[in-house]
C-alpha cells in the first residue's frame, strides 16, 4: 500500500515537474493552459494504473492532477478533466453503493471549483495555497465519510491499518497540492521578476537613449572622463567650444583618450584643471573665461558611485553665453537710457512754464519797440513756438502712459478726419481721394491717437508733394488684418535715408523736428500694429499702417 501511495504521489506531481522543463523565461506563461490540461490528463491515466483500494474503494491521487488542472487552467479545463476524470472511474465501479459515493464525491467536487476556480486565479501566492489545501481537506472529509458508510454497510471493522492507510492517503494528497501549487506560483513569482528586469532594462536603455540624444544635440559642449581619466563620451558642440585638436575630427576619434591630450597645446583655457579638481573630488565649480572675443561659462560636475560614493569619474559643461552677456549689458543700458528718458521728460516738461513766460514778455516788448524791430520779435517767438512743438512731441514719444481702448471703426476715425484733410489739401492746391473698404471689422483702439498718427502721416505726404499733388487714403481688410494705405505723389525716399525715417531727431525737413514718424511708430505699436514704407524715388511713396485683430474683436462695419 506505501509503495502505491508514494508512487501515485509522484505521478500526481508530473504535471509540475513537466511543466519545470517546459517553461522556458522567453516564452513566458504562452500556452500554460494547455499545457497544464494536456499533463494533467495524463497524470491522471498514470495513477488510474497504479490505484489501492480501502475496502474495495478506491483511493488514488488523480485528484491531485484533476484540481491543479482545474485550477490553473479554468472552466475549459474543468469541463475536460471532470469528463475525463468520471470516464476513468466509471470502469472502476463494481458495485451501486460505489456509484452513488463516487457521484457525491464528483458533485461537491464539482460545486467546490466552480465556485473557487475565479478567486483562485486572482489570489496572490499564499491564498492560492490555502485554497488548494482547503478544497483537498473537504474532499478528504467526504472521502473519508463514504469510505467509512461504505465499510459499515459490509460491516467490515475499522482497522488501525485502515486508519493508517486513510493518513498517509490524506498527507499525501494535501502535500502534493501543496507542493503542486508552491511550485507553480514559484516559477510565476520568478517569471514575474524575470519580466520586470526586462522592462526596467528596456526602460532604462530607452531613457539613456533619450539623454544621449539630448546631450548630443544640445546646444552646450559635454565632456563626461572616467577615474582614470579616459574621454567616454563626447558631443559634436565640444569641437567648437573646447578647442580640442583639429587632427580629432569626430567623437569616436577621442573616446578612450586621455583628457589632456586632445586639447589644443598652448590654449589659453580653463577645461583641464577644473577636470584635475574634479577628479580629485572637489566640488561643482562654475567658470566664466573669455575666449576669442566670447564668453565661455564653464562647469564641472564630480561623478560618484552610488554605493561606494567614491569618484567615478567627472563631467565637464561649456556654454557660450556671450549673447547672454551682450543681453545683459543692453539691458543695463537700456535701462540707464529709460531713466535718462523720464529724467528728460521731466526737465523737458518744467521747461515750458518759464517758455510760455518769456513769449509773454517778448510779445509786450514788442508791442512797446518800433516797428523797424518787430520782424526780430516774430522771429524769436516762431523759434520759441518750433520749441514748443518739439517738447510737445519729445513728452507724446516719451509717455507710457495706458491707452484707453474702446472698439470703434477706423473707418468712422478717417471719415472723421476728411474735412481736416481737405481743407489743408486745398490750401496746398492739392487733392484727396479717400477710398475705404466696407469689409473693414471693428477693432479697439483709442480715437485721439489714431487720429494724431493718421494726421502726421498725411500732412508728411502733403507737405513732400508740389502743388497739384493727390493724397490718396485706402482702407483693406484680408487674412486678420486691418491696413491704412497713405499714398503721396511726391519724390520719394532715398534709399540710404529710409532706414533712419523712424529714428528720433532725423528729418528730411528743414524746419522739421524728427519725432512725428517715431511718435506714430509709436502709436502703431501700442495697438499692436506696424508700420511699412513702400517708396520709389519720383513716383511717390505709401505709408502702409497693419493692425492684426483677434476675432472676438471682429464685427463688421459700414464706412
Amino acid at each position: 500500500m506505501l509503495k502505491d501511495l508514494l508512487l501515485q504521489f509522484f505521478l500526481s506531481v508530473l504535471p509540475v515537474f513537466a511543466f519545470l522543463l517546459w517553461h522556458d523565461k522567453e516564452r513566458g506563461w504562452n500556452g500554460f493552459r494547455l499545457f497544464i490540461t494536456v499533463t494533467s490528463g495524463i497524470s491522471m491515466v498514470l495513477c488510474l494504473l497504479t490505484t489501492s483500494s480501502v475496502h474495495e474503494y478506491e483511493i488514488d491521487f488523480r485528484v491531485v492532477p484533476y484540481l491543479i488542472g482545474s485550477l490553473y487552467g479554468g472552466y475549459r479545463a474543468l469541463a475536460a478533466l471532470t469528463v475525463l476524470y468520471a470516464g476513468l472511474r466509471m470502469t472502476t465501479v463494481d458495485y451501486m453503493e460505489e456509484m452513488y459515493g463516487f457521484l457525491v464525491y464528483l458533485i461537491v467536487f464539482l460545486v467546490i471549483l466552480l465556485f473557487l476556480i475565479g478567486p483562485f486565479q486572482k489570489a496572490a501566492a499564499a491564498k492560492k495555497e490555502k485554497i488548494g489545501v482547503f478544497i483537498v481537506s473537504i474532499l478528504l472529509v467526504v472521502l473519508i465519510s463514504i469510505i467509512y458508510v461504505l465499510m459499515s454497510q459490509a460491516g467490515a471493522p475499522w482497522t488501525s491499518t485502515v486508519s493508517l492507510n486513510v493518513l498517509m492517503a490524506t498527507i499525501g494528497l494535501l502535500l502534493a497540492v501543496w507542493l503542486s501549487i508552491y511550485i507553480i506560483e514559484g516559477l510565476k513569482e520568478k517569471q514575474q521578476l524575470h519580466d520586470k528586469v526586462i522592462q526596467l532594462s528596456a526602460s532604462y536603455l530607452n531613457e539613456v537613449e533619450k539623454l544621449q540624444q539630448f546631450i548630443d544635440k544640445a546646444p552646450i559642449a559635454v565632456m563626461m572622463v572616467d577615474r582614470d581619466a579616459r574621454i567616454t563620451h563626447v558631443n559634436d558642440e565640444s569641437f567648437r567650444l573646447l578647442g580640442m585638436k583639429d587632427s580629432f575630427g569626430s567623437v569616436e576619434d577621442v573616446k578612450k583618450r586621455p583628457y589632456r591630450n586632445v586639447f589644443q597645446e598652448g590654449a589659453d583655457h580653463a577645461c583641464i584643471p577644473l577636470l584635475d579638481e574634479a577628479l580629485n573630488g572637489m566640488t561643482t565649480t562654475t567658470v566664466p573665461q573669455m575666449e576669442e572675443g566670447a564668453m565661455l561659462l564653464y562647469t564641472t560636475v564630480t561623478l560618484r558611485d552610488t554605493g561606494s560614493h567614491e569618484v567615478a569619474g567627472a563631467a565637464l559643461i561649456a556654454q557660450d553665453v556671450t549673447e547672454l552677456s551682450q543681453l545683459r549689458d543692453e539691458l543695463g543700458r537700456m535701462e540707464r537710457l529709460s531713466l535718462v528718458g523720464q529724467m528728460a521728460a521731466s526737465i523737458t516738461h518744467e521747461i515750458r512754464n518759464p517758455m510760455a513766460v518769456i513769449r509773454g514778455f517778448v510779445q509786450l516788448i514788442q508791442e512797446r519797440s518800433p516797428q523797424s524791430q518787430h520782424e526780430y520779435f516774430r522771429i524769436i517767438m516762431e523759434e520759441l513756438d518750433r520749441a514748443n512743438l518739439i517738447i510737445s512731441d519729445f513728452l507724446s514719444l516719451a509717455q507710457n502712459r495706458e491707452l484707453k481702448m474702446e472698439l470703434a471703426s477706423i473707418n468712422t476715425t478717417i471719415s472723421d478726419l476728411v474735412p481736416l484733410l481737405n481743407a489743408d489739401a486745398n490750401l496746398r492746391g492739392q487733392s484727396l481721394e479717400v477710398m475705404l473698404c466696407k469689409d473693414v471689422p471693428h477693432m479697439k483702439l483709442n480715437d485721439r491717437e489714431i487720429k494724431q498718427m493718421l494726421l502726421n502721416i498725411a500732412r508728411n505726404g502733403m507737405e513732400a508733394m508740389g502743388e497739384k499733388g493727390n493724397l490718396r487714403i485706402k482702407t483693406d481688410y484680408r487674412e486678420g488684418e486691418i491696413s491704412v494705405y497713405i499714398s503721396d505723389e511726391g519724390a520719394g525716399i532715398p534709399q540710404d535715408k529710409l532706414k533712419h525715417m523712424f529714428e528720433p531727431f532725423f528729418t528730411t525737413k528743414t524746419r522739421g523736428t524728427g519725432l512725428g514718424l517715431p511718435l506714430c511708430l509709436s502709436i502703431a505699436e501700442r495697438h499692436g500694429g506696424r508700420i511699412d514704407v513702400e517708396t520709389a524715388e519720383g513716383e511717390g511713396t505709401t505709408f502702409i499702417v497693419t493692425f492684426n485683430i483677434t476675432e472676438e474683436d471682429a464685427g463688421h462695419s459700414n464706412p
